[in-house]
């Protein structure tokens, strides 16, 4: 699913405080209903008081704290890495703790421990506006965002990108041409990089795969079976093995308040596909803390004989 369709209806805009009289503002935040952003920043229609916030409104109030401190900052400024990837709409496999800018003179009023402040000095050709923000173009924050973040987490900006239709030889050229910390983990993520994958979760799993040693799976691994027509998320053909990540989204916000049928419909799908001779193995958020261990997993699904000579990447790590 992607970004934009996972936070629709709940971007609320960030009111600062010499906005609205002091009493609402407390009230607001008593009640539930709003929640603060940063020093003098507030997003109302929050979460209510004590429930957990859901992962589209928890983005909507990083995106409402960047708008905040936008509106607070002086000098000219523009987002950059994964505060600017949030605005482009892309997901994020963690949300960023600080807001990312870059500034090139000193800050004064806006500024806190919020914001970190990046020196880069970007080309004009670089920068654009999105939703009114001031932010480095699409292409430039993927790459900032392969050589910043780590491996994983940079991976899920990069594939995103690419099913969003940016150019790959693009990705590739501009990391081949930067210089400096964390270029050498861009060039190796960018490398990697599939727009097949179609959630984080999708990546985070074949980046886990990579890392142990296991060769690159093809995505969206087309099984036909007596169903019917179906995509496995990745997979290698020539083992009949797939790899399928069961997120909560999946059984949760897709599932139209029936998870039970959704459950009962991937069983089905996957007898099918166990039918026509395909090995699955289900992957979930919690098996990516132990990559060995999926790594054997996968493994021990291999027909006998395969031969799997690709060592661990290191440079993924």
């Amino acid at each position: 699913m992607d970004d934009d369709e996972s936070t629709r209806g709940v971007r609320s805009r960030a009111v600062l405080a010499a906005e609205v009289p002091r009493a609402v503002i407390v009230e607001a935040l008593g009640n539930g209903t709003a929640t603060r952003l940063r020093r003098g920043a507030y997003l109302f229609g929050g979460a209510p008081t004590g429930a957990r916030p859901s992962p589209c409104h928890a983005r909507a109030a990083a995106r409402a704290r960047i708008e905040a401190v936008s509106r607070q900052l002086e000098g000219a400024h523009w987002f950059c890495g994964p505060s600017a990837a949030l605005l482009w709409g892309l997901p994020l496999w963690a949300l960023p703790r600080g807001v990312h800018v870059v500034q090139r003179n000193v800050p004064g009023r806006g500024a806190g421990a919020d914001v970190v402040r990046h020196r880069s000095v970007i080309a004009p050709h670089d920068l654009a506006t999105r939703d009114g923000l001031p932010v480095t173009t699409l292409a430039r924050t993927v790459v900032d965002c392969a050589r910043s973040l780590p491996a994983r987490d940079g991976l899920v900006v990069v594939d995103a990108a690419l099913r969003r239709g940016v150019s790959h030889d693009e990705l590739r050229r501009r990391a081949a041409s930067s210089r400096g910390r964390g270029v050498v983990r861009a060039r190796a993520v960018i490398d990697v990089a599939d727009g097949g994958s179609e959630s984080p979760g999708e990546s985070a799993t074949r980046y886990a795969l990579l890392r142990q040693g296991l060769p690159a799976p093809r995505t969206q691994v087309p099984v036909v079976t007596r169903l019917g027509r179906f995509r496995a998320d990745m997979g290698w053909a020539e083992w009949r093995l797939l790899v399928e990540f069961d997120g909560f989204v999946k059984y949760g916000e897709l599932a139209g308040g029936d998870p039970a049928r959704v459950l009962f419909e991937e069983k089905r799908r996957q007898e099918a596909m166990e039918e026509e001779g395909w090995r699955v193995v289900r992957v979930t958020r919690a098996d990516l803390r132990q990559e060995e261990e999926l790594a054997a997993r996968v493994r021990r699904r291999l027909p006998s004989g395969a031969v799997v000579p690709h060592p661990r990447r290191t440079e993924l790590w």
